[in-house]
């Protein structure tokens, strides 16, 4: 009786509440992060009330993240987190890019495709590759050429790259191979670098033949990986590129053209009305050559326009801070998951983004799964204590000892 909204105490018991337990009943003391639609996902629960929390990054002005945190802290498990619930819960394609080789048995667990890029693979992708969606202009090859140029840009090298006659050849060569393909689009006729290396060939430029030269060992020599047409299922909904493999050489190269795959496949998703996660581990190896970076930060400037949620994984906020063009990721995101910082990372993250030495406590010395939900304006404490004895939590774990056990289990 005394428990029904009578207003009558029948039990004369009377009990005090610690000052944690009244500070939840004060207005304004705690903030909570709770949305009802149906694409909202989980990650963890408000370290202050317990409460869950729920949001959908796809209601902020832009959707582009970043999961920050210092080694061990739980950055890859986080985002294996959110790709499986964004696999269940959304109908949005999903792709990673995979430098450490973490994410094959998630993956092929809830059925997608790995593939695996390394000198030694018989799976190929392409290059190459185009789709008549590829530029929101008419004219699809002009795009394709600049991402051509970027990387003929790598394989040519140099502290100049590539000379403005060189440029010129190539864009030349570039229209005219794709020629063909337009005329009569079937996936036989998808040019290979083989093309582009004949037509350079065949112009009176020295420069022509300087850069064709340079791209020989990607055609016929030793590294001529991408010299194939794509013989994947890169339309599955969850597709992982493990570029693990790749020796220093092709690292580069492998991850510019893993960006123009996914760029390809948001371009193609944006005519059907579908959104298309990109996930980037250890993205400041994106950021360390130039390309790819550029190539990164045209992708968090123009990815919301095509219906791209991008998400980059990376330990130091300093990679981030590495040039103004660079910032641009930082300040275009605005959903920031951030785990245990490292001391340095900590005052720039403070400075950045306004936060209070209280907050910066929950990101000092903390354990695994704790840290810090930056989503919009709202700063939220967050845990996430993830059960260890699921079949889930064996595929995504990346700490050895359990891998391994995983492994025998398997």
């Amino acid at each position: 009786m005394s428990s029904l909204p009578l207003a009558q105490n029948l039990i004369e018991i009377e009990r005090g509440l610690t000052t944690s337990s009244t500070a939840i009943f004060v207005p304004f003391t705690t903030q909570e992060l709770f949305q009802t639609g149906k694409e909202a996902l989980y990650y963890g629960l408000n370290a202050l009330s317990n409460n869950l929390i729920m949001v959908d990054r796809k209601l902020l002005k832009n959707p582009n993240g970043l999961i920050l945190g210092t080694p061990g802290s739980g950055k890859s498990f986080s985002a294996k987190r959110e790709i499986a619930n964004a696999f269940l819960v959304t109908d949005d394609d999903i792709i990673i890019s995979d430098p450490e080789a973490e994410y094959s048995p998630l993956v092929e667990r809830l059925g997608g495709q790995v593939i695996r890029v390394s000198p030694t693979s018989t799976q190929y992708i392409n290059p190459m590759d185009i789709n008549m969606n590829y530029s929101e202009e008419d004219n699809p090859i002009a795009l394709k050429a600049d991402f051509i140029l970027s990387l003929c840009e790598l394989v040519v090298g140099g502290k100049e790259g590539l000379q403005p006659i060189e440029k010129t050849v190539i864009d030349r060569c570039v229209h005219q191979v794709y020629q063909s393909y337009f005329n009569d689009p079937r996936p036989d006729n998808m040019p290979v670098l083989e093309d582009l290396y004949d037509e350079l060939m065949k112009q009176d430029e020295k420069e022509a033949h300087h850069v064709a030269t340079a791209l020989e060992i990607y055609v016929k020599g030793s590294l001529n990986l991408f010299n194939h047409r794509t013989n994947v299922d890169i339309d599955n909904r969850l597709v992982c590129y493990d570029i693990k493999e790749l020796g220093k050489q092709l690292k580069k190269i492998g991850m510019l053209i893993v960006q123009d795959q996914v760029w390809g496949r948001v371009t193609a998703n944006r005519e059907e009305g579908k959104s298309t996660r990109y996930y980037m581990d250890e993205m400041h190896l994106l950021l360390k050559e130039e390309q790819t970076a550029a190539y990164s930060v045209e992708i968090w400037k123009r990815f919301r326009k095509w219906g791209g949620i991008p998400t980059g994984i990376t330990q130091n906020v300093k990679d981030l801070l590495a040039s103004r063009e660079v910032e641009n990721i930082f300040e275009n995101s605005d959903f920031i998951y951030m785990l245990n910082q490292a001391v340095g990372d900590r005052a720039i993250l403070a400075k950045q983004l306004n936060i209070s030495q209280h907050q910066l406590s929950y990101v000092t010395h903390s354990g695994e799964g704790e840290g810090l939900l930056f989503y919009g304006n709202v700063i939220l404490p967050f845990v996430d204590r993830f059960p260890t004895d699921l079949e889930l939590y064996r595929i995504m774990t990346t700490k050895p000892g359990e891998v391994a056990e995983a492994r025998e289990a398997g």
